[in-house]
């Protein structure tokens, strides 16, 4: 059996890490070259992780591990290395293939931007940190990986750094995906402790968690779950940790696509699905997970319905979907969230790019200043269609299978949830009917000057709409062959006639309900908002989620910093001041007596010698 391409898969993230090596030390100088360099090295993982994808599925090649030792102290022995799995195959894939279109569409969007090549560089870190994560063997390299991530992130998001919004939006990224961090970093420590052998490989922990023969407590087994599903949460936008993920839209608009297609949201569902083990051992924590993702869904869904910006539409759409993977890994159906990864990732970079094109080309975010725009941006319109229409679970398209299966699964285990994600389904055919239809129809704005854009950014547009209309046939109630790829050969299969009409009934509902508000006029737009103004503008503030954070956590924080700069600066500063002044005082003074006078050196030699005679008649008096 060849395995070639397995054994050497540790080459592809080193294509976009020497790329950014490379963007670094040259600098500005590339431009141009620059942009290329990065697209190339992607392409190369690309086709590199094609060819590993293939010789997995042609081949069913085992799981393949290959490590070295790091660090030994006494003892203990920490090792790092990768493995690859048809788990880590499939993310592999996913990454390359979304981050080269990325990589090529930029090459257009970016065109203008002065700092293209640092752009280019940042792209090609967070990928390969994306890769490294995805093919690390143990946890303590994928927390190294998931830390780089999170760096490229903050970086990315705050690129264009001299708009104020965009730098609080980084360092709010950064800080509300340290509080799930921190959570990680705890439940590799505990595990560390608690391991047989301190081993933290991905492989010991399926031996130990998989069978569960009393190696570990179930209350320990527990917390390491909800600690590793608190770093999920930040990663992957869940409630509460949410809050990042639409102010991440402040960056440029290809990053929007690759943050919330394929790296960094991703990786939180990754992570869960890749310590599934731990979870199956404790039912709590399950529960706990598609309790976390069912209430996402439908939270994200119905704010999605009242915003105005293009971006941020989508931003709470992500964190909707996001929910949908966690409910599926919840209810035990490891297939449907990672079914659901493959595919919302082709459709969400594509309604993402689709949305930067119709930004370039007309520049604005608010939908209510765009209409018509279908007849001068064709291409677009039709891309951009296919992706509203996959994420809102129409059949045939990939968003429909994927969406089955996850109500599927919920239906048989957790019939409420399977009640809440149909819900969210009809909210999130509505909002995709109500953006389409704003932008794309009607009669174009007066004064509104839209042009269709460059070939560069219209060919990832077509290639993601290509793969968002046949992605979803990989895994169907009629073949399961992602399912038995993914987890062997006698995966659970399941079928449901129910949900098939059901999931498809709620989304069309949604659409045609979009419809007859904002494209026929049937509806009156404002029949909500005139009959309850309060809760649109519930749903317009995000249920005030932000405001309660910045009352209850923001400034309390910076109160409590402000009374710590003052305890600083008056009291140990006040301290270091006054001994200071004592050591300046006690220099004046012995400049004083030292004065180099002789005259005065022999009165205070006279001086002495009377008090010390004085000292020494009177003791007889004392």
């Amino acid at each position: 059996m060849n395995t070639f391409f397995t054994e050497y898969a540790w080459l592809i993230p080193l294509f976009p890490i020497a790329a950014f090596l490379i963007l670094t030390a040259a600098g500005k100088a590339l431009r141009r070259a620059g942009a290329w360099i990065g697209t190339i090295a992607s392409l190369v993982s690309l086709a590199f992780a094609a060819c590993l994808a293939v010789e997995r599925v042609s081949g069913n090649a085992p799981e393949f591990s290959q490590s070295f030792e790091w660090i030994e102290i006494g003892s203990v022995k920490l090792t790092a290395g990768f493995e690859v799995t048809n788990l880590s195959t499939l993310m592999l894939v996913v990454v390359t293939l979304v981050a080269f279109l990325v990589n090529l569409y930029s090459q257009g969007y970016m065109k203008e931007d002065d700092r293209i090549s640092t752009f280019y560089a940042y792209v090609a870190l967070f990928t390969g940190s994306m890769l490294g994560l995805v093919l690390s063997d143990n946890l303590l390299t994928f927390y190294i990986f998931w830390e780089l991530v999170g760096v490229c992130s903050f970086l990315l998001i705050g690129f264009w750094y001299r708009k104020p919004e965009a730098r609080a939006a980084a360092k709010k990224a950064f800080i509300v995906t340290r509080i799930g961090d921190l959570g990680l970093l705890i439940a590799i420590l505990l595990l560390f402790w608690y391991m047989p052998g301190h081993a933290l490989d991905f492989t010991s922990l399926h031996n130990v968690f998989d069978t569960q023969g009393g190696v570990i407590s179930t209350g320990i087994t527990t917390l390491i779950a909800l600690l590793i599903f608190l770093g999920a949460v930040g990663k992957s936008g869940q409630f509460p940790l949410h809050v990042w993920l639409p102010d991440a839209m402040e960056g440029p608009t290809p990053i929007s696509a690759l943050i919330h297609a394929a790296t960094m949201v991703a990786a939180g569902v990754f992570l869960v699905a890749r310590t599934f083990d731990i979870f199956e051992a404790s039912q709590v924590a399950m529960n706990t997970v598609a309790i976390v993702g069912a209430f996402t869904a439908i939270f994200a869904a119905t704010i999605a319905a009242a915003q105005n910006d293009i971006k941020r539409i989508l931003a709470f759409s992500t964190v909707s979907q996001l929910g949908y993977m966690m409910l599926a890994l919840g209810v035990g159906s490891v297939t449907g969230a990672m079914f659901h990864l493959f595919t919302h990732a082709f459709f969400k970079a594509l309604l993402f790019l689709g949305a930067g094109s119709v930004i370039h080309s007309v520049h604005t975010q608010d939908i209510r200043e765009m209409g018509g725009l279908g007849g001068k941006m064709k291409i677009t319109a039709w891309t951009f269609g296919i992706g509203a229409l996959a994420l809102s679970g129409i059949p045939p398209l990939s968003g429909y299978w994927s969406k089955d299966a996850i109500l599927t699964a919920a239906l048989e285990r957790q019939p409420l949830l399977f009640v809440v994600g149909l819900v969210a389904a009809f909210f999130t055919a509505l909002y995709m009917a109500r953006l389409f239809f704003l932008v794309f129809a009607g009669k174009p704005r007066e004064g509104q000057a839209a042009n269709e854009s460059p070939s560069v950014m219209k060919i990832p547009l077509i290639a993601l709409a290509v793969l968002a209309v046949i992605a979803g046939f990989v895994e169907t109630p009629f073949s399961g062959w992602l399912g038995g790829w993914l987890l062997g050969t006698d995966a659970e299969h399941h079928v449901s006639a129910l949900v098939m009409i059901v999931s498809a009934a709620v989304g069309l509902l949604g659409l045609y309900i979009g419809w007859l508000m904002y494209a026929k006029g049937t509806i009156r737009r404002d029949a909500v908002s005139s009959r309850v103004p309060g809760l649109v503008r519930v749903l317009e503030r995000k249920y005030y989620i932000d405001e309660l954070y910045q009352a209850a956590f923001v400034k309390p924080l910076h109160g409590l910093g402000r009374l710590l700069e003052l305890f600083d600066e008056h009291v140990v500063d006040g301290l270091v001041r006054l001994s200071g002044y004592a050591v300046a005082g006690v220099g004046r003074l012995n400049t004083r007596l030292q004065s180099g006078q002789v005259q005065a050196y022999a009165l205070t030699a006279v001086i002495g010698i009377v008090v010390l005679m004085l000292a020494i008649a009177g003791r007889r008096f004392w």
